[in-house]
């Protein structure tokens, strides 16, 4: 089911353009012809391995690759402007431990093998607003399905939006999910961003009907 359109935006720059000639080849994660992907072996001795599926201008997977050395990140984004800026930025940062894949998120998650990643963030993504298009929504049963197969037992699932209905849908599935416990004790564990999240220039701009809303979910152990 494909979530997203890989839609043209401004022309690049030439540096961005370089960067995705020259630089994105390097840094884009190889699949196996056979048999699964173990993400650890993308970075040097890493201590945790994180996910992220649709970073936008790639502040988030730059910034916490820069506040975590020692963490092997992997970061997806589908729109070509989205994947120029974020290599602007580990270039600036000379980051080393984040990898970039620039297709559907799920076609990668199907090579990585099972218990493999310590975390998995889902920022923000298209909430799809038209009922019709609510099947597109990446929060569906079998992806959840995917992630409880690729996430260590114990690991993290964050899911953030600012779309009402998005987030009312998300969490009744993700509750209703065997694989997954809702780590909420109070209110504020979900109004408030977590003390680790690096923000956006999309959550500046109150495009959402919503104040943002974060789920932290756990794999059970």
């Amino acid at each position: 089911m494909r979530t997203f359109g890989r839609i043209g935006g401004r022309k690049l720059s030439q540096r961005q353009q370089n960067l995705v000639d020259n630089a994105l080849p390097k840094l884009r994660v190889p699949v196996p012809e056979t048999g699964y992907l173990d993400p650890t072996h993308l970075f040097e001795t890493p201590r945790d391995v994180w996910f992220e599926i649709g970073f936008g201008g790639g502040e988030h997977p730059v910034g916490q690759a820069a506040r975590n050395p020692d963490v092997g990140i992997i970061a997806c984004e589908v729109f070509i402007e989205g994947l120029a800026k974020c290599l602007g930025l580990i270039e600036d940062q000379e980051i080393t431990n984040l990898r970039l894949w620039d297709l559907d998120a799920r076609a990668l998650l199907e090579h990585i093998a099972s218990a493999s990643l310590d975390r998995l963030f889902i920022l923000f993504p298209d909430p799809w607003p038209k009922a019709r298009h609510h099947k597109r929504r990446i929060i569906q049963p079998d992806f959840l399905d995917e992630a409880a197969r690729v996430l260590k037992p114990g690991g993290r699932l964050r899911f953030a939006t600012d779309v009402r209905h998005y987030a009312d849908e998300s969490l009744v599935r993700l509750m209703q999910h065997p694989e997954f416990v809702w780590l909420a004790e109070r209110a504020t564990d979900w109004r408030t961003p977590p003390a680790d999240h690096v923000p956006t220039r999309y959550e500046t701009k109150n495009i959402g009907d919503v104040t943002p809303v974060w789920f932290e979910f756990q794999r059970v152990e």
